[in-house]
C-alpha cells in the first residue's frame, strides 16, 4: 500500500533468455534479443532479465550491453556466484544482479539459492555487488532459513521461487501460496523487498501479484513460449493487464 492507502503498482521484469536460445539454435543473429527488450520497454514493461549462464546457452557476454544500450529499463542480470560472473557484473554494471543456483546440467533453475549453506562463499560477491552500486537480490525458497540469511547478507532484495507453486495441485496450491505470501510479508517488515518468479502464467499469476508486500514478478519462458503464437506485444500486455487486475 502507498500513503493513500491503496496498492502500489508490481512492475513486471521480462526474461529475454529464450529468444537468444532461438537464435543460439541456429546461430546468426535472429531473433535479436535486444529486439525484444525494446519492444517490452514499448508496452510498459518495468525491466529485463537476462541470466549469462556459465555455458552461455542463451544470453552472451555482447548481449548485455547492446540491452543496455537499446533501452532505458533497468537490466537485472541473473547470475552465478562466481568470480567470472562478478567481473562481469562489475564491468557492465546492471541496475541489478540477481544471484541464482546454477547447475551445468539443468535445463532450467531448479530451486532456490542456499544462501544459508553457501553464507561464506555469497558474503564477499554480494559485498563487491553493493560497493558498485549495484541492487542485490537472492532467488531463493519462501524459507525462514534462506530469508535469515539473506538478512545477515544485506541483500536488499529477494526473490522467491514460485516453482514449487507453479506446479502444486489440490490443496498443495493453498499451501504453498500462503507460504509466499507469509515470507513476503516477514521481508517487508524486515526492510527486505520481497519479489518472485519461475512458472508464472496467465493462469497462475494473480494469486501471486494479489500479494501486497511483493514488489516485482519476474517473468521470461512463459511469455516468450506465447509470443510464439501472439506475438510478444500482446503476450507482455496481456500479463500486465492481469496482474493490474489482481491489484
Amino acid at each position: 500500500m502507498n500513503q493513500a492507502g491503496t496498492p502500489r503498482r508490481l512492475r513486471l521484469g521480462v526474461n529475454i533468455d529464450h529468444v537468444a536460445t532461438i537464435r543460439n539454435a541456429r546461430g546468426g543473429d535472429h531473433p535479436d534479443p535486444v529486439r525484444a527488450a525494446e519492444i517490452v520497454a514499448r508496452v510498459g514493461g518495468d525491466g529485463i532479465t537476462a541470466h549469462l549462464r556459465e555455458d552461455r546457452r542463451h544470453i552472451r557476454d555482447e548481449d548485455l550491453r547492446r540491452i543496455q544500450d537499446a533501452t532505458d529499463l533497468p537490466l537485472n542480470l541473473e547470475m552465478a556466484a562466481t568470480d567470472e560472473m562478478l567481473a562481469i557484473a562489475l564491468q557492465h554494471r546492471p541496475h541489478a544482479a540477481c544471484i541464482v543456483p546454477e547447475k551445468r546440467e539443468e535445463r532450467t533453475t531448479e530451486g532456490g539459492l542456499d544462501a544459508a549453506g553457501l553464507h561464506n562463499q555469497l558474503q564477499p560477491v554480494v559485498g563487491r555487488l553493493l560497493d558498485a552500486g549495484i541492487r542485490v537480490s537472492l532467488f531463493i525458497t519462501p524459507d525462514e532459513r534462506q530469508l535469515d540469511a539473506a538478512l545477515r547478507l544485506g541483500a536488499p532484495v529477494v526473490e522467491f521461487h514460485t516453482g514449487e507453486y507453479a506446479h502444486a495441485t489440490g490443496a498443495d496450491v493453498e499451501s504453498e501460496l500462503k507460504r509466499i505470501a507469509n515470507m513476503s510479508a516477514l521481508a517487508a517488515k524486515n526492510g527486505i523487498e520481497p519479489h518472485a518468479g519461475h512458472g508464472l502464467t496467465y493462469e497462475n499469476v494473480q494469486p501471486i501479484a494479489a500479494i501486497p508486500q511483493l514488489a516485482e514478478l519476474n517473468i521470461g519462458h512463459y511469455l516468450i513460449g506465447e509470443a510464439v503464437f501472439t506475438g510478444l506485444e500482446p503476450a507482455v500486455t496481456k500479463m500486465r493487464e492481469l496482474m493490474d487486475e489482481a491489484r
